[in-house]
């Protein structure tokens, strides 16, 4: 069984997905003061369909969330993610 861990990587400006010890996925993003912006998520091949991307996806919302950030979707994963998901919609800045 391929174990999935979920990690924030403050040095490379990146929430990662592990399964089985290496990186399955990852959504790069940028900090501003109270504000996150994800520029870039990807599955890397040999992962797609699994529904990886969307476990990051809610990680890194939840963590967003948690330190009380404001979401800019720069990212079309994201962006659509936030759109089919209204939990997540209190989350994007109006800025």
């Amino acid at each position: 069984m391929n174990e999935i861990t979920l990690t924030d990587n403050p040095g490379g400006n990146r929430f990662e997905l592990s399964k089985g010890g290496a990186v399955a996925a990852f959504a790069e993003y940028t900090l501003a003061p109270g504000v996150i912006t994800f520029t870039h998520t990807e599955v890397l091949p040999g992962n797609e369909g699994q529904g990886l991307g969307s476990r990051l996806a809610v990680f890194a919302l939840d963590n967003a969330r948690g330190r009380g950030l404001k979401v800019v979707p720069k990212c079309e994963f994201f962006a659509g993610y936030i759109a089919k998901h209204a939990n997540y919609q209190d989350l994007l800045s109006t800025t």
